[in-house]
């Protein structure tokens, strides 16, 4: 396989779709949305059933993910296809980001409907988003290109959020009535720039042309069945791709809830809403420099080491939040968080796309993406469902921790240099 050479205007216009989309998994996913779904569009229900509902939109868009994701990816690769299959998930999320805005109050079945489909169009895009990271840069420097996506995503987000933040506190500032009319317009600013910021990467980023003529679509659609049933023999064949698949299902699980739920859960514990939301902004503020630093360090000391202490920090921070008392450490535990969130989401990039097939990086990535969702269906059902059960939120957080375990303790037996001479015989052949 010709190795890809460097080249910078493709890797910033790849990492700025990082920084176009993080807006929605911060201000809407983490951010706003669960506020808004409680306090507005689910006014006078209680906080446990609200949070349960919420638990259902997040695990209902993942469960549509886990479904098509391999089979996507898997027609992606076949027809060279991976920027028009993200440009469909990426419209589709854009859109029904902005039509959050018309959304009245009290009516939480639309707009769980709504969020449900942004989240498809969101998750979907990563896919072919991830796919595409192999294409722009040499496996030498994929831990240090994945840190910069994540470096631009926690930047991106947060300057978008930060103002979000701003004319929320101050709606008066900016010619609005309420906090409420604020956020609204916080969903349509939100489409506004993921559409903006995707546009570098549809015109620079160059994806390599098929070898084969182009089959007909539904000539793609079988052929790509029949590949997608040999990647899962090839999975389960590729000791450390199969390992490492199981150890991301499981720890990932736990960082997805945490960014999903985190301001839920503190609004459960009674925490005033604007202080979650600024503490999620610090959050992001955080994760800025230490993404780039974790690809630094995954360089340096290897990606592997770097996940090993990314959950374990995770570990701390879920046993801390269950015996939280105050919101200043609400703020601390923001801080910690930022410190290790972006380092353990690239690093785990970065590994996985070093130890697969570099041209069935689509369908790779399917699966990736697949586990990645699977584990977002079952975390935040989890967290809902035991705080429903139980009546105790600081019960539902804690129910997470055992993941963060059982995903570190398979870690160790990946073995990456095994997996990297595997992964280039089956590129040879």
């Amino acid at each position: 396989m010709k190795v890809n050479r460097i080249n910078n205007r493709q890797i910033i216009s790849w990492a700025l779709y990082d920084w176009a989309n993080s807006a929605f998994a911060v201000t809407i996913m983490a951010g706003f949305f669960p506020v808004f779904f409680k306090q507005y569009w689910s006014a006078g229900d209680d906080v446990t059933q609200s949070s349960f509902h919420l638990g259902i939109a997040n695990s209902s868009a993942s469960l549509v993910i886990v479904i098509l994701a391999p089979l996507l990816g898997a027609i992606a690769d076949q027809g060279g296809s991976k920027k028009r299959f993200l440009l469909f998930f990426a419209l589709l999320g854009i859109i029904m980001t902005g039509a959050l805005y018309g959304i009245e109050k009290g009516a939480w079945p639309v707009a769980m409907g709504f969020y449900v489909l942004a989240t498809i169009g969101f998750s979907g895009s990563i896919i072919f988003y991830d796919a595409l990271m192999v294409d722009i840069t040499p496996r030498q420097h994929l831990d240090f290109v994945s840190g910069l996506g994540y470096t631009c995503g926690y930047l991106g987000g947060g300057l978008l959020f930060a103002l979000n933040v701003v004319m929320t506190l101050n709606p008066g500032w900016f010619g609005l009535a309420d906090a409420s009319e604020a956020v609204r317009w916080s969903f349509l600013m939100v489409a506004a720039w993921w559409g903006l910021f995707s546009i570098p990467l549809f015109l620079f980023v160059k994806e390599p042309r098929p070898a084969e003529v182009t089959l007909k679509p539904l000539a793609t659609l079988r052929r790509a069945i029949r590949q997608l049933s040999g990647t899962f023999r090839e999975v389960r064949r590729l000791r450390a791709v199969f390992l490492f698949l199981l150890s991301y299902w499981l720890y990932i699980d736990g960082v997805d809830t945490i960014i999903k739920m985190a301001v839920d859960y503190g609004m459960a514990l009674g925490f005033d809403s604007n202080s979650l939301i600024i503490a999620l902004l610090i959050t992001q503020f955080v994760g800025f420099p230490a993404a780039i630093a974790f690809g630094i360090l995954g360089e340096r000391l290897g990606a592997k080491t770097g996940i090993y202490i990314a959950i374990t920090v995770y570990l701390f921070v879920v046993v801390w939040a269950s015996r939280m008392e105050s919101e200043w450490e609400f703020y601390a535990m923001a801080i910690t968080i930022g410190l290790v969130q972006g380092g353990i989401q690239s690093l785990s990039r970065s590994f996985y796309a070093r130890i697969i097939p570099a041209d069935k990086a689509g369908e790779f990535f399917g699966f990736y993406n697949m586990l990645g969702r699977f584990a977002a269906i079952f975390g935040p059902f989890l967290m809902g469902w035991v705080s429903l059960a139980t009546g105790s939120p600081r019960l539902s957080i804690l129910a997470i921790a055992g993941l963060f375990v059982l995903g570190l303790a398979l870690l160790f037996f990946v073995d990456e240099q095994k997996g990297y001479r595997m992964a280039q015989t089956l590129e040879e052949t």
